[in-house]
């Protein structure tokens, strides 16, 4: 199962405002330098909920850094 590991510190929307609109940051709030993980199965329920408007979309985008 292919999971999807979001760390906030590595993306280049941190500490933005776009940051604070974050599907994300909408659902925890959480500690400094946590990373949040998602299965698949809820990266998908996350990207339909926020392409329906129930919440902010997904704004991750990694540093070129964190692709690779």
């Amino acid at each position: 199962m292919a999971t999807l590991t979001i760390d906030c510190d590595g993306c280049t929307m941190h500490g933005t405002d776009v940051c604070s609109d974050c599907v994300v940051t909408f659902i925890c709030d959480r500690a400094p330098d946590d990373a949040v993980v998602f299965d698949a199965a809820e990266e998908r329920a996350l990207r339909l909920l926020g392409r329906s408007g129930l919440v902010p979309p997904l704004r991750h985008e990694p540093s070129a850094a964190m692709s690779g």
